[in-house]
């Protein structure tokens, strides 16, 4: 059974005539009729019933019409969709790590949408780990994410560098450390330390950076983001490393530089290499690696 064969079918269960049917589908009666002899075979029923030069459908052929009828809509809206996507009106999945929720991809999404060829563009937004959003791409669940470089993945994805955040100290304000606005890397080792989860980029970054200083502090807590983390700060509960994000800015928290270490976390645009990309998806990454947020 082919489509053919379907779309052939419904024409001439709705003129009820072959030759009609033919002209209509430009293509000769004989083989018209013998397209259809060939699917009642397959079907192993009478789908017609000859009237003189009309044709009407038996009861099998009614049952099988509302099924065809069904499958050639949904293939049409189908064909619709898919013309749709693949211009201006298309739609996009995003995902992000949780720092630039709050500022960066609100703001980036408004000025994209601005733009007069983008407006009817649609989104769907997941906040996720940097592991979590390059799996998604990888399985084609997300078009774009905005999250670490991770090696592992770079012969097929490709990841563009965005936005460079300084890794700083933050403590309560009452801490002892909090007098000061610079500090020595080692000098966290007497604290408390709340860490990032371990399975996030940021958290496998701390440890390295940590490690290769032979700095072994008390790990504490785990958190997954940076807002777990100065809430957990901003009550004493210990110190921690974090990237230098806007909403740090929310808690009662001192920010120390940390002397001498050039510390900074690197957030990339990533998508798929050798994939094809509509374009409101082109697009979507032309805009977004000329973005810069004010």
């Amino acid at each position: 059974m082919t489509l053919n064969q379907l779309l052939y079918f419904q024409t001439v269960a709705r003129l009820e005539h072959f030759r009609k049917a033919a002209e209509e589908l430009n293509i000769s009666q004989p083989s018209l009729s013998h397209s259809m002899a060939s699917l009642e075979d397959e079907l192993g029923v009478k789908l017609f019933q000859r009237n003189g030069r009309n044709v009407t459908l038996t009861k099998y052929g009614k049952i099988f019409l509302e099924k065809v009828d069904s499958i050639l809509f949904e293939i049409h809206l189908a064909e619709k969709q898919m013309k749709r996507l693949s211009g201006n009106k298309g739609h996009i999945d995003i995902a992000y790590v949780a720092p630039l929720s709050y500022i960066y991809i609100p703001k980036l999404i408004r000025n994209f949408l601005e733009e007069d060829e983008n407006k009817e563009v649609t989104f769907s937004f997941h906040q996720c780990l940097t592991k979590d959003i390059l799996s998604g791409i990888m399985k084609d669940k997300y078009d774009a994410g905005f999250c670490a470089f991770v090696e592992d993945y770079q012969d097929d994805i490709e990841f563009t560098p965005l936005i460079k955040q300084e890794m700083v100290l933050i403590t309560s304000i009452d801490h002892e450390l909090s007098t000061k606005d610079t500090v020595e890397l080692k000098e966290i080792e007497k604290y408390p330390f709340i860490g990032y989860d371990k399975t996030s980029a940021l958290g496998n970054y701390t440890r390295y950076i940590l490690k290769n200083k032979s700095i072994h502090p008390d790990i504490i807590y785990e958190c997954p983001d940076e807002n777990s983390i100065a809430s957990l700060v901003a009550e004493d509960f210990g110190i921690a490393i974090v990237a230098d994000i806007d909403s740090l800015e929310n808690y009662n928290i001192k920010k120390l530089r940390i002397n001498g270490e050039n510390l900074y976390h690197t957030v990339h645009l990533a998508y798929k290499k050798d994939s094809f990309q509509p374009k409101s998806l082109k697009n979507f990454i032309k805009f977004v690696n000329t973005f810069e947020l004010e």
